[in-house]
C-alpha cells in the first residue's frame, strides 16, 4: 500500500473542519509557475520530433551555469549533466540503471525519503539504513538538507562519507533537491570544491526544479557529477526511452537561467516557516533539526499516529514520521507547501488549541 493511503481516516477528519483542511502532509508545490517559465514551455510546444535524451545544448549549459552560480559547483564538463523525468524517477530506477542486483547493498539514511529503498528493492539489492556506514556497499545515498528532518551535513562530514565510499568502491548519490533552502544552516553540495576538491569521480548529485521553481507537474530534474557515471546512465536511458520532453527542456532552461523567481519562491517558504515554527512550539511541540528544507520535524513525545490524529482534529493533516523509517515513530513531518492563507489558518488553529 502507498503510505499516504493510510492517512485516509485522518484526512477525512481534517476535511470535516468548518474552515476546511490544511494539508501539510505532502511536499507538493502550490504556488503559480513563473510567467517566464510558462512562456518558454508554450513557445517550444510545436515539437513533433523526439526529444534528445542528453538534453539540448542550451539545457546542458543552463544546468552547469546554475550549479556554479547558485551553489558554487565548478568543473562540470558537457557530459557531466543529464536531464531526468523528475528526480523521483531517477532515484527509483538508479540502482537498476547502474546494474546493481542481489549481490549489492544500498545504504540509505536512517530517516529517509522512501523512494531510496523502493529503488533498491526494484533492483533486487539489499538495503541498509545507516547514518554511519561501516561495511562495504555498492551505493550510498546522502540527503542534505534531509527529507524529512531538515538536517544539514557539513562539508567535513560529507568528506568523511565520500572517503569511506571511495575506499569500498561505492557510488555516492547525493539528493540535493532542497539545497537552495537553507535557513539556520547553509547546505553544501557534494560537488562543491570544499567537499570534493574538484574530484567528482564516483559522485552524483540529484537536483529537482519541483521545489525551487514549482515545477512538480512538469517532471523536471537533472543529475550531475562523474561524467563516466552520467554517461552510463545516458546510454541505458537512450535504450529505455527515458527522455524529458522538448517543451519541458525549454522550460527548464528558463527556470535555471532566471534567478528572480527562485529567490521569490524561497522568500515565500521563509515566510511560511517563520509563521508555522513558533506556532508549533507554542502548541507544545519540540521541533528537531529543521535547519533547512521544506519540512518541520516535530514531536509531542508520543506515537506519531496519535499526533497525526491530534492535528487532524484541528483540521491539519501531516505525515507520520514512521513513513521515513523506524526512528521516526514519535515524530511528524510538517510541510511548508501550503498557501499563505492555509498556513495562517494552521497557525490560528494551533494558537486556539
Amino acid at each position: 500500500m502507498f503510505p499516504w493511503d493510510t492517512l485516509a481516516e485522518a484526512a477525512a477528519t481534517a476535511r470535516a473542519h468548518p474552515d476546511g483542511i490544511v494539508d501539510l502532509s505532502v511536499g507538493t508545490p502550490v504556488d503559480a509557475v513563473a510567467p517566464v517559465i510558462r512562456a518558454a514551455l508554450a513557445a517550444a510546444s510545436d515539437q513533433p520530433g523526439y526529444p534528445t535524451t542528453a538534453g539540448t545544448d542550451a539545457l546542458r549549459d543552463a544546468m552547469r551555469a546554475a550549479l556554479a552560480r547558485r551553489y558554487g559547483v565548478t568543473g562540470l564538463g558537457e557530459g557531466a549533466v543529464l536531464p531526468v523525468i523528475g528526480s523521483k524517477e531517477l532515484i527509483a530506477w538508479l540502482p537498476t540503471l547502474l546494474g546493481l542486483g542481489e549481490a549489492d547493498t544500498v545504504v540509505v539514511p536512517e530517516l529517509a525519503y522512501p523512494t531510496y529503498e523502493v529503488g533498491a528493492r526494484l533492483s533486487g539489492s539489499a538495503v541498509l539504513r545507516s547514518d554511519a556506514p561501516g561495511n562495504p556497499a555498492a551505493l550510498l545515498y546522502l540527503n542534505s538538507p534531509s527529507n524529512p528532518t531538515g538536517r544539514v551535513l557539513d562539508a567535513a562530514r560529507l568528506r568523511e562519507l565520500i572517503a569511506w565510499a571511495r575506499d569500498c568502491g561505492a557510488v555516492v548519490v547525493s539528493d540535493e533537491c532542497y539545497l537552495g533552502l537553507g535557513w539556520d544552516r547553509q547546505p553544501v553540495s557534494v560537488l562543491h570544491p570544499s567537499v570534493s576538491d574538484g574530484d567528482h569521480s564516483g559522485l552524483l548529485a540529484v537536483h529537482s526544479l519541483s521545489k525551487t521553481s514549482s515545477l512538480a507537474g512538469y517532471r523536471a530534474g537533472f543529475v550531475a557529477g562523474d561524467p563516466a557515471l552520467v554517461g552510463e546512465l545516458l546510454a541505458v536511458r537512450r535504450h529505455a526511452g527515458m527522455m524529458v520532453s522538448t517543451p519541458v527542456q525549454a522550460a527548464m532552461v528558463a527556470a535555471l537561467t532566471d534567478d528572480d523567481h527562485e529567490h521569490d519562491q524561497r522568500q515565500r517558504y521563509a515566510r511560511r516557516r517563520a509563521a508555522l515554527l513558533p506556532a508549533l512550539r507554542d502548541a507544545g511541540f519540540r521541533v528537531d533539526h529543521s535547519e533547512a528544507g521544506l519540512y518541520l520535524w516535530a514531536t509531542r513525545g508520543e506515537p506519531a499516529r496519535a499526533t497525526v490524529d491530534w492535528l487532524a482534529a484541528r483540521g491539519i493533516l501531516v505525515a507520520p514520521g514512521e513513513f521515513y523509517g523506524p526512528d521516526g515513530a514519535a515524530h511528524v513531518r510538517v510541510a511548508l507547501t501550503a498557501t499563505d492563507e492555509r498556513i495562517d489558518a494552521a497557525v490560528a488553529r494551533l494558537v486556539t488549541r
